[in-house]
């Protein structure tokens, strides 16, 4: 059964795992495919250099919310430009708008997503979106832009807003918060994940799913996260597995 780790960090210096046993712990249980996420500049080209190093990886490039306001010049986008059409890049992101902790000024924010959305309307590449308490300032955003394809990241708000995102295309990121949530509205929210939108994340190192919180999270992490949403919507792991593992494929072309 193969498996797909979505959006994970493993190429951070801040993993502090041997990477071999991480991938060996993986391919044990299934997971055989990773997509490491950029979130500034330097992590972008430190997430291409590990992919191209890595059998079955591939890379975003992006600049996360956090990082807009530090994203401030021309030379940092032409960097990023061509770093989004090396080998082994499938997706621009991680990027969107984080109104819960406001790192960056809104403006900057705002300012810097649109610029990555052009992006990957040019290199025809898809988005990984982080969107927290930000959903009435992103639509009107993503909707200026056609034919943008992509994946809203970790996803954890309204039925309003899947429903929303449902109508646009976009896939939704479930990961190990669904498994640890005590919000009622949220776990009603992943029951009516539709089968077709649905991909599998894990985050790692972030967000270790339960019952190994306290733990670094790795990628073989996720077959505790489609085991716990077989418990949750009553799919069988067949099924889970193997259509979230076409979304991905679909989305990312990998």
């Amino acid at each position: 059964m193969q498996i797909v780790d979505s959006h994970c960090h493993i190429h951070s210096p801040e993993y502090e795992f041997d990477i071999n046993q991480v991938y060996q712990s993986a391919h044990e249980l299934g997971v055989d495919k990773f997509i490491c996420i950029g979130t500034d500049l330097a992590d972008s080209r430190l997430a291409v250099n590990f992919a191209i190093s890595h059998d079955n990886t591939w890379s975003s490039v992006g600049i996360h919310p956090h990082e807009a306001d530090k994203f401030n010049d021309r030379q940092q986008w032409a960097e990023l430009t061509a770093l989004a059409s090396m080998e082994k890049v499938v997706a621009i992101g991680e990027c969107g708008l984080d109104y819960h902790y406001n790192h960056s000024s809104k403006k900057s924010q705002r300012e810097i997503l649109e610029f990555q959305m052009n992006l990957a309307v040019e290199q025809r590449l898809p988005m990984s979106f982080h969107v927290r308490d930000a959903f009435d300032d992103f639509w009107p955003i993503f909707d200026n832009f056609r034919g943008v394809r992509g994946v809203l990241h970790s996803f954890t708000d309204s039925v309003s807003n899947l429903s929303k995102a449902i109508d646009r295309g976009l896939f939704i990121g479930v990961n190990g918060i669904s498994t640890f949530t005590k919000d009622q509205s949220q776990i009603d929210m992943y029951k009516q994940i539709p089968l077709a939108n649905l991909i599998l994340e894990t985050d790692a190192p972030y967000l270790t799913p339960a019952p190994f919180r306290g733990m670094m999270c790795e990628p073989k992490h996720i077959k505790v996260i489609a085991d716990f949403l077989v418990g949750l919507r009553g799919e069988t792991l067949e099924d889970i597995v193997s259509q979230t593992t076409k979304n991905v494929n679909l989305l990312f072309r990998i």
